[in-house]
C-alpha cells in the first residue's frame, strides 16, 4: 500500500547523479578509443598488459610442490581457529589480531590481483576484467571498512545495568509518551501491541494510537483499551508527517516509538530511560526481533536453524556503529527525547528513511545516540517474500536518498570523520547489489565470450587466494557475534540482488520516483504460491549458467587434449570458470526455492511455550480433570501434552474444556478442537472462546512481555550451512513432508 503523497525534491542538478554519469561516459569513451585503436588509449593498454605477463616475482607463486603452497593457509587457519577459540567471544585482544591478520592478507591478495591477473590483451577481455577487478575491490573496500570500525565496537551491558536502577528505584521517572504509528495494519495486530505497551511497567506513561487511515474501528479500539487516539486530515510525508502530527499534541518528556506490529516487554523502560539522565543524550535505540519466521528461513524449512537477516545489522553492525558515535535510528523500538527531537524540526520527512536522517540530524546537532543490544521488544517480520522484498527495496531507496538531501552524513556539518566513515559503510552496502549481480553474469562471459577476466595458475590461487578465503571463512560468524555464516550470508544476498540493483540505479538517477509503501502485515495463505516477478531473472540465468557450465567443461576437455604451451598460456583461469558456473548453479537453486512461499494458514503466531496445565474436559456424561504441559500456544489455543491416558472422546460431541496455567494463575475457557494420539502421547487441542479482556491482557503478556523471553540464536558453521542447503535442494518442502505421521481424533466445533 502505499501512502497518498510521494516525496518529492526540486535539486538541479543531483551531483550525486551528474557524478555516476560522468564515470559511465568516461568509462565508455576509453573503451570506445581503445576498440578502435585511436590514439594512444590501445598503445597503454598493450603496455599494461605486457607487464601482467611479467610481474614482479614477489607476486609470483614460488616454483614448489602444490602442497607446500598449502603451507600459509595452514598456518593462518590454525593461528585464527587458535584465537577464536581461546576467545570463544570477540574481545578487544583477540579482534585486533584477527582484523590485523585479515587487512594484511587482503593487502597481499590486492597486489596480486593488480599486478598479476588483470586480462588487457585485447578490448573485450580488457573491458570484463577490469570491472571484475574494481568491483572486487569495491567489494573488499567495504569490508575492510567495516574491519576497521569493528575495532571501536562498544559493549553497554555493564552502563545499562547500572543505570537501569535509577528507574527501578524510581530515582529518576520522566514522563512518557509512547507512539504508535500506524497505516492499514489490521486492528488484531494493533490490539495486542496497544496491550504490550500498556503493559510496560512504568508508571508515567501516555500510550497513543496515530492513525494514519481514519478509520472507527481503530478509534473504537483505543476506546475499548483505554489508550489516546490521534489522527490528521491528509497522509503527507507519511509515517514521519505522521508522527510530528502527533509532536504538538503531546507534552511527555521523552518518546517512545513502536511500529504497529511491535510488542515491547515489560522492562522496556527500565533498560533504556536510564540513559536519558545526561542531558546530552537524544535517542536510545534497541534491536528489532520478530516473533514469527521470516520468510526466507520458513520458505526453506530452516524455521528453527536460520537466523533472521537483520540479525546481522543489530547483532554485529550497530555495536560497531555505537562505538563510531553513529548508531542508526531503526524506526521502532527507540526512545527520543523531546526537546532534542523539536530542536531539529521533528522527524526528517524529505526521505522514505525518516528514523535514519532523523538520527543523523541530532547526531549533527552535537547530541549523543545510544544503542542498547539487548531483545526488548519484537515485532511482525515479512511473511512472505513479496513483502519481503518491498521492505528490503524501500530501505534501499530511503536511505540512497542521502546523496540527495541536506541530511546527507557525508556532507551535513557538526559530525566527525569517524561517523562519517560509519555512515559511509551503510551507504556502500546497498551499492554491493550491483556486484552481485554482475558476478553472477561472469561465468556466462566465460562461456559464450571466451572471455578469460582472471589469468591466474592453479598455483596462484594457493598462495595468493586462498589464505584470505580460508581466514575470511573461519572468522565470519565470529566477528558478527555468531548472527550469519558466510556461505548463508551470500544466499541472502542473492534473492534480491536483481530488484536491489535496478532500485539502486533507479535511485541515483531519480531519487524521489516512489513513495512510501508500507509492508503488508497480517497476512496468510492456504497454499504454495511462487514469486515469478521475482523469480524470472534467476530462471533466465538458471538456465544460461547450466549451459555455461557444460560449455566451460568442454572447452577445459578439448585444452587437456591439446597439452601446447600456447594453448596452456591461452586458458590459464578457465578453470575458474567451471567452479564459479557450479557455485552460482546451485546458490541460484536455493534462490529460487526461497521464492516459493510456504502457506502460512494462521493469523496467529504459535510458540513453543511450556506450561503447566490443569485441565477440565465435560462430555455429556462426565467431568474429567487431566494435567499436562503446553507445548503450542497461541492467542487463540493451546496444544496440551497430557500427563495421563485420556478417555476416548465423541467425535461427534461439543467437549467444553476449561483450563488454568498454573505459572501465570491465568483460568481459560474453550473448546476441544481434536486429539493427537502419536504412540502413548496424548495431545488435546483447545480453542479458546469467551476471553474477557483482562484474560487477553494476561495472555498477551505471557506470550510476548516477558523480560528476557526473545532469546539469541546462533547461526550454524560454513561446514553445517553447506550441508543445509545440499538439503534443501535434495528435500524441497514442496515434495516432502517434514512432520511424523500421528493420529488425530477431530472433535465437533460449535
Amino acid at each position: 500500500m502505499t501512502n497518498n503523497k510521494t516525496i518529492t525534491k526540486s535539486i538541479h542538478p543531483p551531483l550525486a547523479t551528474l557524478i555516476l554519469l560522468g564515470i559511465v561516459l568516461l568509462t565508455a569513451g576509453i573503451t570506445f578509443l581503445w576498440a578502435t585503436e585511436i590514439g594512444v588509449v590501445g598503445d597503454i593498454f598493450t603496455y599494461l598488459n605486457l607487464l601482467q605477463e611479467q610481474p614482479p616475482m614477489w607476486v609470483k607463486a614460488p616454483m614448489v610442490m602444490t602442497r607446500f603452497l598449502l603451507l600459509p593457509s595452514i598456518t593462518i587457519f590454525i593461528l585464527v581457529f587458535v584465537i577464536t577459540k581461546v576467545s570463544p567471544k570477540p574481545s578487544s585482544w583477540s579482534q585486533f589480531l584477527v582484523v590485523a591478520i585479515l587487512l594484511i592478507l587482503a593487502i597481499r591478495y590486492v597486489q596480486w590481483r593488480s599486478l598479476s591477473t588483470l586480462n588487457l590483451s585485447d578490448p573485450l577481455n580488457g573491458v570484463f576484467s577490469i570491472s571484475l577487478f574494481i568491483l572486487e575491490m569495491f567489494v573488499l573496500f567495504s569490508s575492510s571498512l567495516q574491519l576497521f570500525l569493528t575495532l571501536k565496537v562498544k559493549d553497554r551491558q555493564r552502563e545499562t545495568d547500572a543505570l537501569s536502577r535509577s528507574i527501578v528505584e524510581k530515582t529518576f521517572s520522566p514522563t512518557v509518551d509512547i507512539f504508535i504509528p500506524t497505516y492499514d495494519e489490521p486492528d488484531f495486530i494493533l490490539r495486542r501491541t496497544i496491550i504490550g505497551c500498556q503493559a510496560i511497567d512504568y508508571g508515567s506513561k501516555t500510550v497513543y494510537i496515530l492513525d494514519d487511515t481514519k478509520r472507527p474501528q481503530i478509534a473504537n479500539l483505543a476506546h475499548e483499551l483505554g489508550c489516546e487516539y490521534l489522527t490528521r486530515p491528509n497522509n503527507d510525508h507519511a509515517k514521519a508527517g505522521n508522527l510530528n502530527h502527533a509532536l504538538p499534541q503531546t507534552k511527555g518528556e521523552l518518546i517512545a516509538v513502536f511500529d504497529a506490529d511491535f510488542i515491547p516487554t515489560r522492562n522496556f523502560f527500565q533498560r533504556t530511560l536510564g540513559f536519558f539522565q545526561n542531558d546530552n543524550l537524544a535517542l536510545v535505540q534497541t534491536p528489532q526481533s520478530f516473533y514469527n519466521i521470516d520468510p526466507i528461513a520458513r520458505n526453506l524449512g530452516l524455521e528453527n536453524v536460520l537466523t533472521p537477516e537483520e540479525e546481522v545489522f543489530y547483532r554485529q553492525l550497530q555495536p560497531i556503529k555505537d562505538g563510531a558515535g553513529s548508531v542508526v535510528c531503526s524506526g521502532t523500538s527507540f526512545v527520543v527525547r523531546r526537546k532534542a527531537l523539536e530542536s531539529i524540526g521533528g522527524f526528517v520527512t524529505d526521505s522514505l528513511s525518516e528514523d535514519y536522517f532523523t538520527g543523523i540530524r541530532l547526531s549533527s546537532q552535537g547530541y549523543g545516540l545510544v544503542y542498547i543490544d539487548e531483545k526488548l521488544s519484537a515485532g511482525l517480520a515479512a511473511e512472505n517474500i513479496a513483502a519481503h522484498a518491498t521492505q528490503r527495496l524501500r530501505w534501499a531507496r530511503g536511505t540512497l536518498q542521502a546523496f540527495f538531501i541536506k541530511s546527507n552524513p557525508l556532507t551535513i556539518p557538526g559530525l566527525n570523520p569517524l561517523q562519517r566513515l560509519a555512515h559511509l559503510e551503510g551507504l556502500l552496502h546497498w551499492f554491493i547489489s550491483l556486484a552481485n549481480v554482475f558476478f553472477l553474469l561472469m561465468p556466462l562471459a566465460y562461456a559464450f565470450l571466451q572471455i578469460i577476466p582472471l589469468r591466474a595458475t592453479t598455483d596462484e590461487f594457493l598462495f595468493f587466494f586462498l589464505p584470505y578465503y580460508i581466514t575470511q571463512i573461519t572468522v565470519f560468524s565470529w566477528l558478527n557475534y555468531q548472527s550469519r555464516s558466510a556461505i548463508l550470508s551470500g544466499i541472502y544476498g542473492l534473492v534480491l540482488a536483481f530488484p536491489l540493483a535496478a532500485t539502486v540505479i533507479q535511485v541515483m538517477l531519480n531519487p524521489f520516483s516512489t513513495g512510501f509503501k508500507v509492508t503488508p502485515k497480517g497476512t496468510k495463505s492456504d497454499r504454495f504460491s511462487f514469486n515469478w516477478k521475482l523469480a524470472l531473472p534467476l530462471i533466465i540465468l538458471f538456465v544460461f549458467t547450466a549451459l555455461s557450465l557444460w560449455k566451460i567443461i568442454c572447452i577445459c576437455a578439448v585444452a587437456e587434449m591439446h597439452d601446447s604451451l600456447e594453448m596452456t598460456k591461452k586458458m590459464r583461469g578457465l578453470n575458474l570458470g567451471w567452479i564459479w558456473s557450479a557455485y552460482n548453479l546451485i546458490s541460484i537453486g536455493v534462490a529460487l526455492l526461497i521464492l516459493l512461499d510456504v502457506p502460512k494458514a494462521d493469523l496467529h503466531e504459535w510458540f513453543n511455550l511450556r506450561r503447566s496445565i490443569k485441565l477440565n474436559l465435560t462430555t455429556a456424561t462426565t467431568t474429567q480433570t487431566y494435567w499436562g504441559t503446553t507445548t503450542r500456544i497461541s492467542q487463540t489455543g493451546a496444544d496440551i501434552s497430557l500427563t495421563q491416558k485420556i478417555e476416548v472422546l465423541n467425535p461427534n460431541e461439543i467437549i467444553p474444556a476449561n483450563i488454568l496455567i498454573l505459572e501465570e494463575n491465568l483460568a481459560l475457557s474453550g473448546l476441544v478442537n481434536g486429539v493427537e494420539i502419536n504412540e502413548d502421547n496424548y495431545t488435546v487441542q483447545v480453542q479458546f472462546k469467551d476471553i474477557t479482556l483482562e484474560q487477553e491482557r494476561q495472555l498477551i503478556s505471557m506470550l510476548f512481555c516477558r523480560p528476557g523471553q526473545w532469546k539469541r540464536k546462533n547461526t550454524p558453521g560454513e561446514l553445517a550451512s553447506l550441508w543445509l542447503l545440499v538439503k534443501v535442494l535434495l528435500r524441497p518442502k514442496i515434495l516432502f513432508e517434514r512432520n511424523p505421521k500421528i493420529t488425530t481424533i477431530k472433535v465437533r466445533q460449535s
